[in-house]
């Protein structure tokens, strides 16, 4: 394999770090350090320090020494680095993926790719031609089924550290506060990252265990990726979630029966429970059946309805 050069080196390093100096806000050289070795690019402060000072004196780049630590951008008016450049479309896909894929990247690509994230978002700013690209952030939106709840706080450090154990499959010591207040230090092998509305749920296994278990990431109270490595298990995310593991079920499947009324019922005949629904219109009201799999989260979602369903029936399909 051919090896470069300490010039090339030189020369890759400067344009990526280049790449995440923004138009608009500015950046600390302990950021860019963080972010380029989230890249791949391992280098200690004083070296960028050093590359910033020599760049900042030939490229139209502002360095903000009123304050430590100094801050970076790109002087008003100035061209930036055009290689490469993003797109409207590009800075639209971007803008999106920042805002719903923040916790499902693993974290430390996404700090790798702060700089394309507020490139992207300089291209859409008001003063821009990007109109009908900004303007389309402002035309969708996911929106909840349930009542919206804020999110619960996730303890930053434990995300990330959580995130590069999942992405590089290295065993998670952790410690674990349970509903009931009970903390527990254990090690798990992380195996899958889910977000249920506003919450997120890591899928992984006990040290010592053969089954999955699921953990709600805001009450893991410390984590910290070790550097063993794991053989990753045959183990399906989408499967675990069919099987109604994150509706706090064990995959048992059951033929499911009840009577609701048609203004509360309406709803099911657009969107069926399952592919096998049956509905018989009984006049003021609706018979459903259909497979489900039973869990804690159903019963919750049928007692919501209040007294608009009765006749709830659960068959076993043993």
């Amino acid at each position: 394999m051919h090896k470069r050069s300490s010039t090339q080196e030189s020369v890759l390093l400067a344009i990526e770090l280049l790449k995440r100096i923004p138009r608009h806000t500015k950046i600390t050289a302990t950021e860019l350090r963080d972010q380029l070795a989230a890249a791949g690019h391992v280098r200690n402060l004083r070296s960028i320090q050093r590359l910033l000072s020599t760049l900042s004196e030939d490229l139209e780049i502002e360095c903000d020494t009123r304050n430590k630590p100094y801050g970076y951008r790109w002087k008003e008016r100035s061209n930036g680095l055009n290689l490469p450049v993003l797109s409207e479309q590009e800075s639209l896909l971007l803008a999106l993926a920042q805002e719903h894929l923040r916790h499902l990247l693993p974290q430390n690509l996404f700090k790798s790719m702060e700089g394309f994230f507020s490139q992207a978002q300089s291209n859409l700013n008001p003063y821009s031609k990007a109109k009908k690209e900004r303007e389309w952030l402002q035309k969708v939106r996911v929106v909840s089924t349930t009542q919206p709840l804020l999110p619960p706080q996730v303890d930053a450090t434990v995300l990330e550290e959580v995130s590069n154990a999942l992405y590089a499959n290295k065993w998670l010591e952790i410690e674990y506060r349970n509903a009931n207040d009970k903390v527990t230090n254990s090690k798990v092998m992380p195996l899958g990252l889910a977000q249920q509305g506003p919450r997120l749920y890591l899928a992984c296994r006990f040290d010592g265990h053969d089954n999955e278990r699921s953990l709600a990431l805001h009450r893991i109270a410390k984590a910290k990726a070790t550097p063993f490595e794991f053989e990753r298990p045959q183990f399906d995310l989408e499967q675990y979630d069919a099987d109604g593991r994150f509706g706090f079920g064990e995959g048992v499947k059951v033929r499911l029966t009840f009577v609701i009324t048609k203004i509360a019922g309406r709803h099911l005949l657009e969107s069926p429970l399952a592919l096998d629904q049956t509905v018989i219109d009984q006049g003021e009201e609706y018979q459903i059946c259909a497979t489900v799999v039973d869990t804690a989260q159903l019963e919750w979602w049928l007692r919501g309805f209040g007294t608009q369903v009765r006749n709830v029936v659960r068959a076993s399909l043993l």
